[in-house]
């Protein structure tokens, strides 16, 4: 087993101190300090961060894989769509020097909400019932790789999500 499913919580957290950490250092580069981030304290409403810049709040949710993996498409809570400019960051990174190397993005523009999720389908849970039938998970949707939108950096990120 790798040291990447092992310790997949980990790996987590780092990549999302990363991403906050390299969107803090451009705003202090190029944007006045003006990026304020915060992290929920309980994490059911489909997001792991709250970033407000020039007026924009955005609540985001995290994901992540590497760049030989095969994940086609992400699954997310519809709580995201009630959210202040809610979106999705794919974070898609070097398995073994843990840098990015592209994100992928699901959302409005700045300040605009996330695109309706009504037609998304519904997940289902990855393990069978007593009787082995996957049930529906009624919060969550799948939401195809083909659906997000790719920037190449982080400032491409930063400018998806602040700038209008």
């Amino acid at each position: 087993m790798s040291q990447h499913s092992v310790h997949a919580s980990y790996r987590e957290s780092l990549l999302e101190h990363l991403f906050s950490g390299e969107l803090l250092k451009l705003s202090w580069q190029q944007h006045d300090c003006g990026l304020e981030i915060a992290k929920p304290e309980v994490d059911n409403s489909g997001y792991d961060l709250i970033a407000e810049c020039y007026g924009v709040l955005r609540h985001i949710q995290l994901k992540s894989s590497h760049i030989t993996s095969a994940t086609s498409r992400q699954k997310t809570h519809v709580k995201l769509a009630d959210k202040a400019s809610g979106c999705l960051v794919w974070i898609v990174f070097n398995e073994e020097r843990l840098t990015f190397s592209h994100f992928l993005f699901y959302g409005g523009s700045a300040g605009e909400a996330l695109p309706s999720m009504d037609n998304l389908p519904t997940a289902k849970h990855t393990k069978g019932n007593k009787d082995g039938v996957k049930l529906e998970r009624a919060n969550i949707r799948v939401i195809n790789k083909g659906q997000f939108q790719r920037l190449n950096t982080i400032e491409e990120v930063f400018d998806k999500l602040f700038c209008k």
